[in-house]
């Protein structure tokens, strides 16, 4: 939105566009046709160059839209329960779900990646032998590298668990224990915190 009135819905992000966002550095300018100069030309983009006769950009909403897909896949969570696999393959939100113990809401193991599993895989089979498979199916929190990437707080004196990000600062992930009320929100920059393994 240009005005905060009439919105918008940004395209799917592509990996071209996720490619040529990761080369960028620095913050956002506020205007979705402000274009970026790419200024690392590969070998094959250089031919193309000399042909149009035109530096390689690419447009802050592409940007955005590459940003936003990066940070979904790196920190968009779910608590432990709240979606349900099938013995057909198939992932549906769990209408069961009726929310985490104060206790279990405290362990970063309760909370998965709403992304394609990726260490699951690694598991081998005693390591999965312990596992719900309708219901650990996803890449817990507790095995994201570095170590100590998420904070876990009480709020509102433990009526609400708060999960933050350090990778993607501003980033925070909200559970109200024994309810269905979960939900992350993105406040930020749209940086990414390179520095974190060297504050940890």
């Amino acid at each position: 939105s240009l005005n905060c009135v009439e919105w918008s819905l940004l395209p799917p992000a592509s990996e071209e566009m996720v490619a040529q966002a990761e080369k960028l550095k620095g913050r956002f300018q506020g205007d979705p046709s402000f274009e970026y100069e790419l200024a690392e030309i590969k070998a094959e983009d250089a031919e193309k160059l000399t042909e149009d006769g035109q530096e390689p950009v690419i447009k802050e909403e592409a940007r955005l839209v590459a940003t936003i897909e990066q940070i979904d896949k790196a920190v968009g969570i779910i608590p432990r329960g709240s979606f349900v696999k099938t013995p057909l393959g198939s992932v549906h939100e769990n209408r069961n779900f009726e929310g985490l113990s104060l206790t279990e809401a405290k362990k970063l193991s309760s909370y998965f990646h709403l992304t394609e599993p990726v260490n699951l895989k690694n598991k081998t089979l005693l390591e999965k032998a312990d596992l719900d498979p309708s219901t650990d199916f996803l890449d817990s929190l507790e095995h994201d590298i570095p170590k100590g990437s998420w904070t876990v707080q009480l709020e509102k004196g433990g009526v609400v668990v708060v999960l933050r990000s350090l990778l993607w600062l501003g980033l925070t992930f909200y559970h109200v224990p024994m309810t269905k009320q979960y939900g992350y929100v993105y406040f930020g920059t749209g940086e990414k915190n390179l520095d974190l393994p060297f504050m940890l």
